[in-house]
């Protein structure tokens, strides 16, 4: 089940920072669920160093670190994938 709900959160995440960042984003789907995952365990790791890992009620302070790291991973992602992929994909 575990990997059901990082692969979930990670599609969300993904695609909330798609809609926060300006412009257009040309990674597929795929990889902005894995940038999403990839920002949820990075969110986890900071909050879990700041020490706002476990809180009473909802963890909001956890959910921001991870939108956060997963707005700045699915930039530079997407940058990254233009630099690979950039002259093979049309825009």
């Amino acid at each position: 089940m575990g990997w059901l709900w990082a692969i979930i959160v990670g599609f969300v995440l993904g695609l909330i920072a798609k809609a926060i960042i300006p412009g257009k984003q040309h990674s597929p789907l795929w990889l902005t669920t894995i940038f999403g995952i990839l920002g949820a365990i990075v969110g986890n790791a900071i909050a879990r160093a700041v020490g706002v890992d476990a809180t009473p009620g909802i963890d909001w302070m956890r959910h921001l670190f991870q939108l956060v790291a997963a707005i700045i991973i699915v930039f530079l992602g997407d940058m990254l994938y233009m630099a690979v992929r950039g002259n093979k994909v049309k825009a």
